[in-house]
């Protein structure tokens, strides 16, 4: 572990609490080039996690997986229109390769729609060839001013979905299909309470019809975009001249979707349920669902109590999967405890000469410590009530907050109030009107998030311009 030093308390500074948090639990660190970050083992353990739930999910859906090249031809990126404008900004373009300037600059990937669908538009033929539905695990570089482990930076990684569909219908379904996927995998293994909702036109990915995202709240109230689902709905194929025979014998472009989730979600599992000792994980992502911590003071006792710990960590196992004995003699007990909570795993187990003598073991539980003591023929079933336990806890807590900070507010007076002060999330009557939406986010830092795909059909005056509104929107600042 990381020189061990006090984190700064969350209710001081939430950027240092934070940053923190990434350098103490190993998860990464600096890299030579501004902007990058170097992703650690521990972190990357978590990330491999994440794929292995959502690549499950993927393919229980249909999808395989596919590699893309990194280089774009300008002139491809150039095709779409609003997507080029989109990511004009964040472009890193290359000009030189083998000494030699190119003759056509190559942009290095910021998404890679303008690269999939010249492809795609040789894979599909006829309505046979449909639906075609592809993932991609790659990495992604966009030219970041602002840089935050995780939560932005000039590279990262991520899935991204493309799909080709016969009927607008289909694509629709497809970008649902796929919001809920992500909804499933955010709630269900990250302990992330989710809103769906689709973006307002000001705010969707370049050139897509729709986009839906999830949102969560993270500890100090402010929202992270945990992933996002599109409606491309004909333009790519228009620009790329993806087209198919249907079964009618006429030919017509594709419609598509694209939708993704990168790394920035270990950005959302840290600042959702860490706390002011280290990281805190959800069991189901956890590298290390509960770790051993034999107990000894003579190589006596050393010999007996390891060889119980092992036995138990091989019982364990096959159930529980990622069991870790810490037989390390050069360390303390309390130094061992202080390094696994820092990092977060589930639940410590506590094994020495006394508790050989009783039978038993103790099990620590990271997220409240809360101890018991558990015969060793019980360890296994009280292990996983422990596990689900925690799992639910950390969902419930973060719930519990989203719900303390979610504030319906009708008077400009408190919309700015709000922001100015502790934040969370507004639900606020918006009209619609982009100018507006600008006009909000200029005055206080607050943005739409997204229209609640569950939103009660409520006419009212919109908090800002006080004009007709159809509904409420979600407001708030964030990442």
């Amino acid at each position: 572990m990381s020189e061990e030093k006090a984190l700064v308390p969350r209710s001081e500074d939430f950027s240092a609490w934070y940053n923190g948090i990434v350098q103490r639990s190993e998860l990464a660190g600096h890299s030579p080039v501004r902007g990058c970050m170097v992703i650690r083992p521990h972190g990357y353990a978590i990330w491999e996690l994440m794929q292995q739930a959502l690549d499950t999910r993927f393919k229980e859906t249909g999808h395989q997986n596919a590699y893309f090249p990194l280089f774009v031809p300008e002139s491809f990126l150039k095709k779409e229109a609003d997507h080029v404008e989109g990511f004009a900004p964040e472009i890193a373009l290359v000009t030189h390769g083998g000494g030699k300037k190119l003759e056509e600059p190559l942009v290095v990937r910021p998404t890679s729609e303008a690269i999939i669908w010249p492809i795609m538009a040789d894979w599909i033929q006829s309505y046979r060839d449909l639906p075609m539905l592809i993932n991609q695990w790659a990495n992604i570089v966009r030219w970041e001013m602002r840089t935050r482990p995780f939560l932005r930076t000039l590279e990262f990684l991520w899935q991204e979905g493309h799909t080709a569909h016969a009927s607008e219908a289909e694509a629709i379904e497809e970008m649902n299909r796929m919001l809920g996927v992500y909804a499933d995998f955010a709630q269900n293994v990250m302990a992330l309470p989710v809103v769906r909702g689709a973006k307002t036109p000001g705010e969707r990915f370049a050139g897509a019809l729709e986009t839906l995202t999830i949102e969560a709240m993270m500890q100090d109230g402010k929202a992270l975009q945990a992933a996002t689902s599109h409606d491309l709905g004909q333009n790519f194929a228009k620009a790329f001249d993806v087209t198919f025979q249907a079964a009618d014998g006429r030919r017509d472009h594709v419609w598509a979707t694209s939708w993704g989730m990168s790394t920035r979600i270990i950005g959302a599992l840290i600042m959702t349920h860490s706390d002011d000792n280290g990281l805190v994980l959800p069991p189901r992502i956890a590298q290390r669902k509960a770790v051993i911590v034999p107990i000894w003071k003579n190589d006596t006792e050393k010999v007996q109590v390891l060889e119980v710990a092992q036995r138990l960590a091989a019982d364990l196992r096959p159930s529980h999967g990622r069991i870790h004995v810490d037989d390390r003699d050069k360390m303390r007990p309390g130094w061992k405890y202080s390094e696994w909570e820092a990092k977060g795993v589930p639940v410590r187990v506590e094994i020495g000469p006394r508790d050989l003598a009783a039978g038993q073991v103790t099990l620590a539980a990271r997220h409240d410590r809360q101890k018991q003591t558990v015969k060793l023929a019980e360890v296994a079933p009280a292990l996983e009530q422990e596990l689900t336990r925690i799992q639910d806890d950390l969902f419930q807590a973060a719930l519990r907050r989203r719900e303390q900070m979610t504030y319906r507010i009708d008077s400009w007076n408190d919309f700015v109030d709000l922001f100015q002060g502790k934040g969370g999330f507004a639900w606020c009557h918006w009209c619609g009107d982009d100018d507006v939406e600008k006009q909000i986010q200029e005055e206080t830092g607050a943005t739409i998030r997204n229209i609640p795909l569950d939103r009660e059909e409520e006419t009212g005056k919109c908090v800002h311009s006080g004009r007709p509104s159809p509904g409420r929107v979600v407001f708030a600042q964030a990442y």
